[in-house]
């Protein structure tokens, strides 16, 4: 039996999605194909938001390659908290949790449909979050079972689909976009990582995949373009060594482009939220 919605018996219908308490907002940040740097900017969007002065979880869904461990510099495991209740650690003001936690090392998992709804299950509802303003959900790359189980499960406020500038990226983001709108998910908008290189030498921008695909493919979806994240060796860096470069401030010249690109994304969701008539939050 599959996990998806078709195909349940009638009578037994998947239970409608439920809000997590005190969670305010669940973005979900999706690629359609993976190498495009998606969990950097998950990473870097959940720590410039907690900067900006919000309360935010990470949750990394993607079970397949679980990086945020790496990128947080971080790898303690989460402690259990009365019968079932999964105590999230904190990192940088984030509170995270992530299937790297629980199965340390380099070992491939290899996770079938049920199982991987059972764990997406868990970490939302299992997991002691408290009070969040925001919730940032890490997905695998492409278009498969980890969405699903997670539109089935909460409702997202918002997903966000990260691509670069080249046409077999862009390719996928179109794929993306038809997923996210096919199991009916706001998408706040397109972001264009490794969109162009400054020259360190001349400070010159350089076009090397051809930039501003991501906003023409926004453009011909009518969804927002968020912004373009430069292709920078310092952001790959600091994210390798576990303190992604938002740390640095959003003074920082690496790191201005990350913190536009939460800013809109505050915008968005208020933008959505007001659509739906639900809770707007206040940038602060």
């Amino acid at each position: 039996m599959s996990s998806h919605t078709h195909g349940h018996p009638p009578g037994q219908a998947p239970a409608a999605p439920q809000p997590l308490p005190g969670v305010i907002s669940i973005i979900a940040v999706g690629s359609g194909k993976g190498g495009v740097g998606k969990t950097t900017l998950a990473v870097n969007l959940a720590i410039a938001l907690a900067r900006l002065g919000f309360k935010v979880g990470l949750l990394d869904a993607d079970v397949y390659g679980p990086n945020v461990p790496l990128m947080l510099g971080t790898s303690v495991a989460p402690s259990v908290v009365g019968e079932d209740r999964i105590l999230p650690p904190e990192r940088y003001g984030l509170k995270v949790i992530s299937v790297g936690f629980l199965s340390p090392g380099d070992k491939p998992l290899v996770w079938r449909g049920p199982m991987l709804h059972s764990i997406i299950k868990q970490f939302l509802g299992q997991v002691e979050w408290g009070q969040l303003d925001y919730l940032v959900v890490d997905l695998p790359p492409g278009t498969g079972d980890v969405v699903i189980s997670l539109v089935q499960t909460v409702p997202l406020s918002g997903a966000i689909v990260v691509t670069t500038p080249s046409d077999v990226s862009l390719q996928d983001a179109r794929k993306a976009i038809e997923m996210f709108r096919q199991v009916k998910v706001d998408i706040l908008g397109i972001v264009e990582n490794m969109s162009y290189f400054i020259c360190p030498h001349c400070q010159h921008e350089i076009d090397v995949f051809s930039k501003g695909g991501g906003e023409r493919t926004a453009k011909q979806f009518g969804v927002p373009f968020l912004g373009s994240i430069e292709l920078d060796p310092d952001i790959r860096k600091a994210g390798d060594s576990g303190a992604p470069i938002v740390l640095e401030g959003d003074q920082s010249p690496h790191a201005r482009s990350l913190f536009k690109f939460a800013r809109h994304v505050i915008d968005r969701i208020s933008e959505v939220q007001a659509e739906s008539g639900g809770s707007v939050i206040e940038i602060q």
